[in-house]
């Protein structure tokens, strides 16, 4: 069986959980066509992967996978010709990643995992922190009425960074020794796309619009990253959340009486949509 390594990579709470547990439902249940598909069961392997795809069938939001949770979860799937692959994924809390471009630090058994041949980054489209120039600042408080103390400094640190200024970070990290093996692919995952679609662009245009820098980044191809851009909405709607005794949402009371919960899921790169999470991957392996 080839053996194949794909790292999902984002910053916290960026929709990496939410995919893999929809991408196990979509394998498993095997309802829709797809790419890659379901080969065999793994014993000992899947605990987590029912677990999370479980709560993605009844619409509840997951648990936020814990910080030093580190986990390996790995799929035996075969590709268009029959030929078994087994797809590793590391499930590394994007605490993780955020360590990395604010401390400069990264645990060895992530470190080796970063050295997959394909990479699948993570972007939630409705959170996007945008750079903030002070004299907008300024006229925002005088607009306002707020007095601006003289000689008053704001501590900076390096989470107030803009989302794109700390994404080109954690590429240009794996490009450098010791997470460097080479030019790679990258599937940017353009996720929560339900909610950035009424924007009428592409993810390739969203990405040209929102993350102007990242893009710049990409298309100069100093680090020679061979890359794609996708929107994903993996979860089709709100969800409920976590808490006991919470109200129930209507979004997620409509998704869990859905004949095919597959068919939730949206997959859009350029004109064509797809409820197939594993295009990108199968593109990745290529």
């Amino acid at each position: 069986m080839n053996e194949r390594s794909v790292v999902i990579i984002g910053l916290p709470e960026s929709g990496k959980t939410t995919f893999l547990a929809a991408l196990w439902h979509l394998i498993t249940e095997r309802d829709v066509e797809t790419t890659l598909k379901f080969h065999t069961l793994r014993s000992g392997e899947t605990s987590h992967l029912n677990e999370i795809s479980a709560r993605w069938r009844d619409a509840k939001v997951q648990d936020r996978t814990a910080v030093g949770g580190n986990r390996l979860v790995s799929m035996n799937l075969k590709d268009a010709a029959e030929t078994p692959v087994r797809i590793t994924f590391p499930d590394v809390p994007g605490e993780a990643y955020r360590r990395m471009t604010e401390e400069r630090d990264c645990e060895p058994e992530i470190a080796y995992t970063l050295q997959a041949s394909g990479v699948l980054l993570f972007i939630h489209a409705d959170t996007i922190r945008p750079p903030k120039w002070v004299v907008d600042e300024v006229a925002l408080s005088k607009a306002v009425g707020l007095t601006i103390p003289a000689g008053q400094e704001v501590p900076w640190h390096p989470r107030l960074a803009p989302t794109q200024v700390q994404l080109v970070d954690l590429l240009q990290l794996l490009r450098s020794a010791p997470l460097d093996v080479g030019p790679r692919r990258l599937a940017i995952m353009l996720s929560a796309w339900d909610k950035a679609d009424g924007e009428g662009l592409s993810p390739a245009a969203y990405l040209n619009a929102k993350l102007p820098l990242l893009a710049q980044y990409l298309r100069r191809g100093a680090d020679e990253w061979t890359w794609r851009v996708y929107g994903l909405s993996a979860q089709g709607g709100e969800y409920d959340a976590i808490e006991s005794g919470a109200a129930r949402k209507a979004d997620a009371e409509a998704l869990r009486n859905l004949d095919c919960p597959s068919t939730r899921i949206r997959l859009v790169g350029g004109a064509h949509e797809t409820h197939d999470l594993t295009e990108p991957l199968a593109w990745l392996m290529e």
